[in-house]
């Protein structure tokens, strides 16, 4: 494995050097730079109940910071501490501050790590570890006074700062960041080392409330928690821009805590509606304030909460979560010691909240519903003076979410022009910033209908089919799939049959008629392929979004009536299946890891073997087996192109998972447990890991953490399926649907599918390209359900769906944009359905049993619903052959049956 890790850092390198410096050489020369952060003066270390760390003696910034229980594992990048010695690269304990005196117009910056000296050790007494006078490191016309403590509280670490005016003016400090500089540097490292080496940090941007947490690659715990010390608001999350440690596939940035931020949106991020309202804090002659951040450890990512309450921290939790469609009765339960003093809402009239009981009376509950599309943020004061931040972005309903989705696919992004590319007619990527089709870009792929930057807009679309189909939409999507996709974007014929295309678009101007490109796009870059090479059968990730658009065909033709006129259905399942083995013959080399998408092997398998496809059934199986054999001998069987990824676990886990390889499948989870966060905050919530796919598939090309990308909605497959294993599991209910819903989130109100949105808060927007949005609606499409699930604090909560309670009755009215499968918790019932639509079920407490509610239209003349639960029979005693229930439906009529659950 770490032979192909290191093939794959070469690639990524490579692909990422088109776009920026050539990292390697930085690292070198950073070695020969002159070291000022004194390293080489030597380390001095301390202890606390819960950790051991270093400091580095000249700086007295933190060096390594290990958990006692676990001393072999550094949260800190210490071995790059020598390499990253310079000014310039931060540490954690440095800060940046922009301030400017009364009366002044500009804003001063001051940064301890821009031209580093020794900083003036003070002396230590009772619980401070270490102390220093930061004067020395900061310019000497700074009219602050900065002292730094490190103390040892009750067991847990805190960084503390004092920041004294002494200048005869009055002074306001309107930007106070403190740098989190966690070891998230996967620099020539294998899976397996980053995996048991390395860490991911996401924050909960929350104000007084706010917390960054630090989870280790393999999701193991002890995990890290950084937490307001006295009075520390996490009002923005900054990235370390100036850092010269080099960003790119390795490597995403580090960030800061910001205090206040008042200067840098008027400065830096001028137009960019932040998450926190901007502050800044006024400083008298002599006036002093004091921040701090306070460190400790929770056993696992599930018990962050628990560690938060125990902590006496504001806590939220958003039922079912921060994406709030208008038709969803959103529930929101606070704890914290001190009483609610008020609750706003911004922008006014965004939402609506109503208190009420929770059944824990710890809590406090409120009833929400979003009543204004697009973001809203909810201010909660605390009669103690805390404030906390809670966000939400307020959708459509989602049934309205595809409508609008599908009807902007098929009308903007419909292309039905004569082409030189034969691109035509397609679903083509799209520009929204310019409201205009991508018929041109100096990566290929992009306007080439292939790789995820260009197949997913028509992938998106014909995903879009299998939730909710529109005859008009399909017509025009059995034109693509009949004259573009195949024979096009696939080979027809000869030795590379059902071999996918990277791209259609190529640039190969001396074959071509003048004029054919554009004069304004840089074309000399190593992503305009030629045709030779824009035709090449070898990146196996493009073979699933093809696979996945004849399964759905194959759907929509077996399942309806009158959907489907270009083909029978078995044509578009032997397709599928063709196209899967293609895979594997043609692109040999990427296919021996998980693909995105790649979970539609799987529904492909089980459709063949429902068919009676026995023989296609068993290949199929039998090739998938041997790259599931691969999987379970790797520690962490998750490559790519690049060196490290979060979108070859989906697949991983759903064959692991098919095949009982149980302990791969439990490490799989754990990895992506450790990128799925759950905040309340509707962009960071459930969004997978994701920072350098702005540079293939953005318009806005940098590294970047990335909201809701399409390793949102794929990674919570495996997690909704691990949850449906343990439906105890809250925690993965909650971070498995907010990544679902993730691939809503990012939508326009008219139904533009971005790439994703950007969180460096010079931004804050999606991007304007389409890019490789489809892989992410896929997740959902083949994802969307609905839960019911009692939790002894909360009560009964619903998940895709509005709960009414009547005595022992409890009904879950579906609000999902398929309203095509359903779980029922208590007793482990999961009922789902191809055609038809399932409009609510009503599950009783004491006889254990289910009635399901179903609805056709003039396409659905029956439903065939599948149903998973142990030891169930129907009302009349029958046990349904195979678990499938067929249900004639007459129009639009609603039909029920009865289930009794043991």
């Amino acid at each position: 494995m770490s032979k192909n890790v290191s093939i794959h850092f070469a690639v990524a390198l490579s692909i990422f050097l088109s776009f920026s410096l050539d990292a390697q050489t930085i690292w070198e020369q950073m070695e020969k730079q002159p070291q000022t952060l004194g390293v080489a003066n030597g380390l001095e270390y301390y202890e606390t109940a819960a950790f051991k760390l270093g400091l580095v003696k000249d700086s007295q910034t933190l060096a390594s910071l290990k958990a006692k229980q676990d001393s072999t594992f550094d949260f800190t990048p210490f071995e790059h501490l020598e390499k990253r010695g310079g000014d310039h690269f931060y540490q954690l304990g440095d800060l940046n501050i922009r301030l400017r005196k009364s009366g002044q117009e500009p804003w001063l910056s001051y940064a301890s790590a821009a031209e580093r000296k020794p900083v003036e050790a003070l002396e230590e007494s009772g619980e401070v570890l270490a102390a220093a006078d930061m004067s020395t490191t900061f310019p000497e016309d700074m009219p602050l006074e900065v002292h730094r403590f490190w103390d040892s509280k009750d067991g847990a670490l805190v960084l503390r700062f004092t920041l004294e005016n002494t200048s005869p003016d009055e002074v306001e400090v309107g930007g106070l960041g403190i740098p989190m500089i966690f070891d998230n540097i996967l620099h020539q490292k294998s899976l397996e080392e980053a995996h048991h080496q390395k860490v991911f940090f996401d924050p909960y941007i929350g104000m007084d409330a706010g917390y960054l947490q630090v989870n280790r690659l393999d999701g193991k715990g002890p995990v890290l928690l950084v937490m307001p010390f006295g009075e520390t608001p996490f009002e923005a999350y900054s990235p370390l821009l100036d850092d010269p440690t080099p960003k790119g596939v390795t490597f995403e940035g580090f960030h800061e805590w910001q205090v206040f931020t008042k200067a840098l949106a008027e400065e830096d991020w001028q137009g960019a509606d932040q998450w926190n309202q901007p502050r800044s804090k006024m400083l008298r002659p002599g006036e002093s304030m004091d921040i701090g951040l306070k460190f400790v450890l929770t056993d696992e990512v599930r018990t962050i909460e628990e560690k938060l309450i125990e902590e006496q921290r504001p806590v939220a939790v958003g039922i079912p979560g921060y994406v709030l469609p208008m038709d969803v009765e959103g529930k929101l339960f606070l704890k914290y010691p001190n009483e609610i003093a008020s609750i706003d809402v911004f922008p006014e009239g965004a939402m609506s909240l109503e208190k009420h009981l929770a059944k824990d009376g710890s809590w406090d509950a409120f009833k929400v519903k979003g009543k204004k599309w697009g973001r809203a943020r909810l201010t909660v004061a605390y009669k103690d003076g805390t404030i906390q931040t809670i966000h939400y972005k307020v959708i459509k309903p989602e049934s309205e979410v595809l409508d609008d989705m599908g009807s902007f696919l098929t009308h903007q992004q419909w292309y039905d022009k004569e082409d030189l590319f034969d691109r035509s007619p397609s679903v083509i990527s799209y520009d929204y910033e310019d409201q205009k089709k991508v018929l041109q870009d100096s990566r290929a792929w992009i306007a080439g209908l292939s790789d995820e930057g260009g197949a997913g807009s028509w992938l998106a679309a014909i995903m879009k089919q299998l939730v909710a189909p529109n005859p008009q939409e399909i017509a025009q999507l059995e034109e693509f799939v009949h004259q573009t996709l195949w024979g096009g974007i696939q080979y027809a014929s000869g030795d590379r049959k059902y071999g996918v295309k990277k791209s259609l678009f190529y640039y190969e101007p001396d074959s071509m008629p003048a004029g054919t490109y554009r004069d304004d796009i840089n074309y000399n870059t190593w992503a305009a392929w030629s045709k030779k090479d824009a035709y090449t059968t070898g990146r196996s990730y493009n073979y699933p979004h093809v696979t996945a658009a004849y399964w759905v065909m194959f759907r929509l033709a077996k399942e309806y009536e009158g959907l489907v006129d270009e083909a029978k259905w078995d044509w578009y399942l032997d397709q599928a299946f063709e196209t899967a083995l293609a895979m594997v013959e043609q692109a040999p080399h990427y296919a021996q890891f998980g693909q995105m998408e790649g979970s539609v092997f799987v529904y492909l398998l089980r459709d063949l073997q429902e068919e009676g496809w026995s023989a296609k059934a068993s290949t199929l199986e039998e090739t998938m087996r041997k790259r599931a054999d691969i999987w379970e001998s790797l520690a962490y069987p998750f490559g790519s192109e690049m060196p490290w990824d979060s979108t070859g676990q989906e697949e991983v886990y759903m064959w692991s998972d098919y095949f009982g390889f149980d302990r791969k499948a439990k490490v799989t989870l754990n990895a992506i447990l450790a990128y799925l966060p759950t905040v309340p905050h509707w962009g960071y919530n459930g969004s997978a890991r994701r920072y350098w796919d702005f540079l293939y598939g953005g318009k806005i090309s940098r590294i970047e953490r990335q909201l809701h990308h399409y390793g949102s909605a794929l990674n919570a497959i495996p997690v909704l399926k691990a949850y449906r294993d343990s439906p105890d599991d809250l925690y993965l209910l909650r971070v498995g649907h907010a990544g679902m819903m993730g691939a809503l989130s990012n939508i326009t109100e008219d139904g533009f599918g971005p790439a994703a949105f950007h969180s460096f808060p010079s931004t804050l927007k999606i991007d304007p390209l389409s890019g490789d949005y489809g892989s992410g609606f896929y997740g959902y499409a083949v994802n969307t359900s609905a839960y019911l699930y009692h939790d002894k604090r909360f009560g009964w909560l619903g998940f895709g769906g509005n709960v009414e309670e009547d005595r022992k009755l409890i009904t879950l009215n579906l609000t999902t944009g398929a309203r095509n499968a359903v779980f029922i918790a208590p007793v482990k019932a999961w009922v789902t359905t191809k055609s038809g639509e399932i409009t609510k079920v009503s599950y009783d407490q004491e006889t254990k049993s289910i009635t399901v509610s179903v609805i056709g239209n003039q396409f659905t003349p029956a439903a065939n619903i599948h149903i998973e639960a142990a030891g169930y029979q129907l009302a009349d005693g029958q046990v349904p052959t195979d678990g499938v229930i067929t249900l004639p439906l007459e129009g639009k009529s609603t039909k029920q049956f009865r289930l009794v659950v043991e």
